[in-house]
Order: C-alpha cells, then sequence, then structure tokens
C-alpha cells in the first residue's frame, strides 16, 4: 500500500531535483523513497554537502532498476507496519 506525503519545497529545487533524478534514470518519487527507507532503516540523518559524492555509483543504479522491475513482476515483499518489516529481517 503507497500514500502521499505533502511537502513544500522551493520550486528550483523541486526542478532542480527532478531533472538530476531523471539524469539518474530515477524520478522524484525513487529518490525521496531511497532516503525514507535509509532513514527509517538506519534512523540516521544523512547530509552530504560534498558534491562530488552526489552521484550515485552504476553498482547503485543497476540495483534499484532491478528493484523497480522486481516490484513490477510483484517479487518485492510488502509489509503493513514497520515491526513486521523488522520481525522478517530478523529471520533472514
Amino acid at each position: 500500500m503507497t500514500t502521499v506525503i505533502n511537502f513544500k519545497t522551493d520550486k528550483k529545487i523541486k526542478t532542480q531535483a527532478q531533472k538530476v533524478a531523471k539524469d539518474m534514470g530515477l524520478n522524484l518519487s525513487d529518490i525521496l523513497n531511497i532516503y525514507l527507507r535509509n532513514f527509517v532503516i538506519k534512523k540516521e540523518l544523512y547530509i552530504n554537502l560534498n558534491e562530488d559524492e552526489s552521484h550515485p555509483s552504476d553498482e547503485l543504479l543497476a540495483a534499484v532498476k532491478e528493484m523497480r522491475q522486481d516490484k513490477k513482476k510483484g517479487k518485492l515483499k510488502s509489509f503493513k507496519n514497520f515491526d513486521d518489516l523488522i520481525t522478517h529481517l530478523e529471520k533472514a
């Protein structure tokens, strides 16, 4: 199940972010979901101001592409809540 999150940001930043995401073969929703998942899993806020590290590796882009294909094929497991996810991860 998905939900919508609305938040305000500078229009110029949004446009620039959409362009960068598109250049990476992603959309802005993909980027925000990657950041949110990382935030939930690590319980850390990662902020990097080093421009050299702002481009994802080819390995990361390939992994995201594979994940998107798996999602379309219904191969990804979803969870009703965070506790179910943690239980699943602990069993793995």
